[in-house]
């Protein structure tokens, strides 16, 4: 009989790619500027749906939006903007996909003033991610108060769908906060990355 790990009760275990993604990739520090570009966006995009669907459309999202490079991005235009719509897989919302658009041009607006997405967001948590004990007697929040700030200043650089929740998850998935519920085996994995 195989013995699985604890994990965090949101991790289908019936999807690879999803366990692959709460074993490997959730909660580690990033501060890889094109991962931390593609988070915000995918982020964003999961915005009323679930990240499982997300998750499932990575690939196609890659190749849709020029493998998260920024520059290229900022100048999609209008014959590009009809093609994504019709692009069956990404999520086809005029809004999101307007909004990433919008977001590299707002990312390289950020960059012109000599701010990284690294430097900018890790300056939030001290260059140090914030270690959690959530359990079942302590569940892990939709915002906080720093997702809050985080969220409102985004949304003054110009960036869409970069509300509370949305920003909460993403310093989840890119490790300024490590929310793995502290009976998962990467807790305390996790905790050992602090930068």
């Amino acid at each position: 009989m195989t013995i699985h790990p604890l994990r965090c009760r949101w991790a289908n275990p019936n999807n690879p790619r999803y366990l692959a993604y709460h074993d490997e990739e959730w909660g580690v520090p990033c501060h890889d500027e094109r991962t931390l570009f593609e988070m915000l966006n995918l982020e964003g995009a999961q915005a009323g749906l679930s990240w499982e669907t997300i998750l499932n459309k990575r690939d196609a999202y890659h190749s849709a939006f020029a493998g998260w490079n920024a520059e290229l991005i900022a100048r999609f235009d209008e014959a590009k903007f009809a093609e994504l719509l019709g692009n069956a897989g990404i999520v086809r919302n005029r809004l999101k996909i307007a909004a990433t658009i919008g977001n590299a041009r707002a990312y390289l607006a950020m960059r012109e003033r000599g701010l990284t997405l690294d430097a900018y967001l890790w300056a939030f948590v001290d260059g140090t991610p914030i270690q959690n004990h959530h359990g079942a007697s302590n569940p892990v929040p939709a915002k906080t108060t720093l997702s809050d700030q985080i969220s409102k200043d985004l949304s003054k650089r110009g960036f869409k769908f970069v509300g509370s929740t949305i920003i909460y998850a993403y310093m989840q998935a890119c490790g300024l906060v490590n929310d793995h519920s502290t009976d998962c085996f990467r807790h305390e994995q996790v905790k050992g990355l602090n930068r």
